[in-house]
């Protein structure tokens, strides 16, 4: 039986990437506890390299959305690589035919951070002056490109069928600075990459959203020393993306940053436990 608030996506086709961990792992789980069929993607895998050395790995993640109720199959794919995107987007409608649901929970730019410094000895929200530049370039190239380079291999499919949902897992700039030039920036770049594909998307049928969960008990948050001040899981902003792609009058969000509490709210989910935690304004 399907929670509160959870409907029923069985038959949906759905592509989660940066799904191994994190955010994109609970998106998936949520997608499958909704019936849907869910490819999980990334570049952590039981038989290949795994992202800074962690634990987690695709096919665990596909598993997951089988228990969930769904069926899952994974993909192992480095999303910073137009050629490789375009590979998995080509293999999922080869085998499937179609692609209802894609979501980019793609993101690099705390890899190597240890809760207290980043790899080349910055520490977060150190002021812009002295911090170096590379690493901008990373977090963008890790987040807002490889959520272009999904967005431009789905949305040929989706416009064919006048119909899709995209959605790029980001955090919600609106309010004001996030504490950090560089996740302020890449996030607020990911905002607009959304805004600028749902204005394109919106006449031919498909929807272009960004999605902002607060702060998350992810596996790197928890080994960072931040799981007791994250009050979110991943399943959250799972039940998040299944209730939009649920809705009759999804296209009325198109363009927008949407916040997971908020959307909690309006369709009546809840977190794993039961709960609906408020939304959360600053980053970490």
């Amino acid at each position: 039986m399907r929670p509160a608030g959870v409907p029923d996506l069985s038959g949906q086709v759905c592509l989660v990437a940066g799904a191994s961990r994190g955010v994109g792992r609970g998106i998936a789980r949520a997608l499958g506890e909704a019936g849907a069929t869910v490819i999980v993607t990334g570049r952590s895998s039981e038989s290949g390299p795994r992202t800074d050395g962690r634990p987690e790995v695709l096919e665990d993640a596909a598993r997951e959305v089988d228990l969930a109720g769904g069926r899952g199959f994974h993909y192992l794919c480095d999303h910073t690589r137009e050629q490789a995107v375009d590979g998995l987007v080509h293999w999922t409608l080869r085998r499937f035919g179609r692609i209802d649901i894609a979501v980019s929970s793609v993101w690099g730019g705390h890899e190597g951070y240890d809760g207290d410094r980043f790899p080349d000895g910055a520490a977060w929200g150190d002021p812009f002056w002295r911090r170096a530049a590379t690493p901008l370039g990373h977090a963008l190239q890790s987040g807002p490109y490889a959520a272009l380079l999904l967005a431009r291999a789905v949305a040929p499919a989706m416009v064919s069928a006048k119909r899709g949902l995209l959605v790029l897992v980001s955090f919600g700039t609106q309010e004001g600075y996030l504490g950090d030039i560089v996740y302020d920036l890449a996030m607020a770049t990911t905002n607009r990459l959304a805004l600028a594909t749902a204005a394109e998307l919106a006449p031919r049928g498909v929807t272009a959203l960004a999605l902002s969960p607060g702060r998350v008990r992810t596996e790197r948050s928890i080994d960072a020393g931040f799981g007791e001040v994250a009050d979110e899981t991943p399943l959250y902003a799972g039940r998040a993306v299944a209730a939009l792609a649920g809705d009759p009058a999804l296209a009325e969000q198109a363009g927008r940053t949407l916040h997971v509490a908020d959307l909690a709210r309006h369709y009546g989910f809840t977190d794993e436990d039961g709960r609906r935690p408020d939304r959360f304004r600053m980053g970490f």
